[in-house]
């Protein structure tokens, strides 16, 4: 696949990112399933130098080129430091991604990124393996995940939304910010307000005044207001929810993904997923709705407007 020869072909794929602990690996698994399930040739490549157990199966693999504990050793680097170095080192041996990727032309790539956020946000080596994938007519989507569970508190939710607009800003790709984990969100809290709130980041001001009851965050209001105005300004960041074992919510994501990036699938594929989609509650999938939450928030709100009606 020279630099000449490569420009007649598209290839597509999603660059999973975010930050450690938001379920990137088990999203790339999870997603090779469904797409696999639905017709789609799916390679999986690992960026992700740390990665030492992958539950998928993994085509490509950086431990063959590089890896974190060896830099670390060697070079005597912190985890931060040895996978800058990684990503660094990656960035400067472009020939032997080409040459990985070469053997799997046509396919739908995943690529497992790192958990290390200033990756995403401040350095460049990883935006600029993103740039030269571009160049090999890569049409790619950046699939941005964050823990759900932040949306119990308003304070870390903010810093997400700072820390998602930022990687937005600074990728360069076509974006599309996940909340993983949604079967567990309510693990850690009850929401202050409807999902929908959270996914369409709605106005956030309401977001500010919940935390003004906060005795330490009604010190920081002016500061939080600030940083909400930002966020409002751009008007960039939403949120898809994701459950990866609900194929609803996984084919939701699927096609907003596809949308990002351009991929069109044809009439099999189409097929593929209806067949999947209506197919009875198996053992393949646990079809426990990431719906769920959201209807019951919405019918705990209808509820308190009858009791208000009621009421007056």
């Amino acid at each position: 696949m020279s630099e000449g020869s490569k420009g007649s072909s598209l290839a597509f794929g999603q660059v999973v990112i975010g930050p450690p602990g938001s379920g990137k690996t088990t999203y790339c698994q999870g997603m090779q399933e469904f797409l696999g399930r639905i017709g789609r040739k799916v390679t999986v490549v690992n960026l992700d130098p740390a990665n030492e157990a992958m539950p998928y199966q993994c085509a490509v693999d950086i431990a063959e080129l590089i890896t974190l504990p060896d830099v670390m050793e060697n070079l005597k680097l912190g985890p931060n430091g040895g996978l800058i170095y990684c990503m660094e080192y990656l960035e400067a041996n472009f020939d032997w991604l080409q040459e990985k990727l070469a053997v799997f032309r046509g396919h739908y790539y995943l690529f497992d990124c790192p958990g290390q956020v200033e990756l995403y946000t401040h350095h460049d080596a990883l935006k600029n393996v993103f740039a030269q994938l571009a160049k090999w007519n890569f049409r790619l989507a950046a699939v941005h995940l964050v823990d759900s569970h932040y949306c119990t508190d308003p304070g870390k939710f903010i810093s997400v939304l700072c820390t998602s607009l930022s990687t937005m800003l600074h990728v360069e790709l076509p974006h599309v910010n996940v909340l993983s984990k949604m079967d567990l969100i309510e693990q850690y809290g009850k929401l202050a307000f409807n999902l929908d709130y959270y996914t369409e980041v709605l106005d956030l001001s309401y977001l500010v005044d919940h935390l003004a009851s906060d005795p330490f965050f009604r010190n920081y209001r002016r500061l939080n207001e600030k940083l909400v105005e930002v966020i409002e300004d751009y008007s960039l960041v939403s949120f898809v929810p994701l459950n990866v074992q609900d194929k609803e919510s996984m084919r939701q994501v699927m096609q907003a993904v596809d949308k990002a990036n351009g991929y069109s699938f044809g009439d099999q594929e189409h097929r593929s997923l209806e067949a999947l989609m209506s197919a009875a509650v198996g053992a393949d999938f646990h079809f426990t709705s990431t719906l769920a939450v959201q209807e019951k928030y919405v019918q705990s709100q209808d509820k308190a407007v009858e009791e208000q009606v009621m009421d007056l």
